[in-house]
């Protein structure tokens, strides 16, 4: 759809209930936002009944995120075009969304006025990406093209564990990450215990040097 006076139906994945509202208040001026789901499954169901335009779309969620969403939807639904949408800017996250299909992403730092943008060009077929993270792209398919993103530590560590950690590798406090990803104090404490457990570590420190060696900060 690229008819400027065509409104775009716009479809919202993110766990956070309180996010979405905030989107979809955001946009109600740009766009329809015609439904919205917190998990995979709802959103896999949902997708394939209204089939939106554009899908916006977390990368970490509980049940398995952004990346299980597009292996479900790609093919029963390959007209409808998806931009992650995400706190996470880590490369990573940014490839394997890529490589699975997205056709943009985005952080959530962005502007409403940047996203409603973003989304009409990922409708109309182009390519969107936060500016640094284009470069994250370009790299992984101009160099290794057919190279899967994988890292045998770091694949010990589940998504929302891989968010703390990159946030404290930031010099987050554990006030300010759970306040980020709205969790407890609680449950910050326990998944950094989790992974210094799994990474064999003993300290934050050591973890953002782990973190930095792997471009996670």
């Amino acid at each position: 759809m690229t008819d400027e006076t065509q409104r775009l139906r716009v479809f919202l994945v993110d766990d956070h209930a309180m996010f979405r509202a905030g989107v979809r208040a955001e946009l109600g001026a740009h766009v329809d936002v015609i439904g919205e789901a917190s998990g995979v499954a709802e959103a896999v169901q949902k997708i394939t009944a209204l089939e939106p335009d554009v899908v916006l779309l977390d990368v970490h969620m509980p049940d398995g995120g952004g990346r299980a969403v597009l292996d479900a939807m790609r093919r029963s639904r390959p007209q409808v075009k998806f931009l992650a949408l995400s706190v996470s800017d880590a490369a990573e996250d940014v490839i394997g969304l890529i490589r699975a299909g997205a056709r943009g992403y985005v952080t959530k730092t962005i502007s409403p006025d940047e996203l409603a943008a973003a989304i009409r060009r990922v409708a109309e077929g182009d390519a969107v990406f936060s500016p640094r993270l284009a470069g994250f792209v370009l790299d992984a398919f101009a160099a290794r093209p057919d190279a899967p993103v994988a890292d045998p530590e770091l694949d010990q560590l589940t998504n929302r564990e891989r968010e703390v950690l990159r946030l404290l590798a930031r010099g987050y406090a554990y006030k300010e990450i759970a306040k980020e990803l709205y969790i407890s104090i609680k449950t910050v404490e326990t998944h950094v215990s989790n992974v210094l457990r799994k990474l064999q570590m003993s300290n934050r420190y050591e973890l953002s040097r782990w973190a930095a060696d792997r471009r996670l900060v």
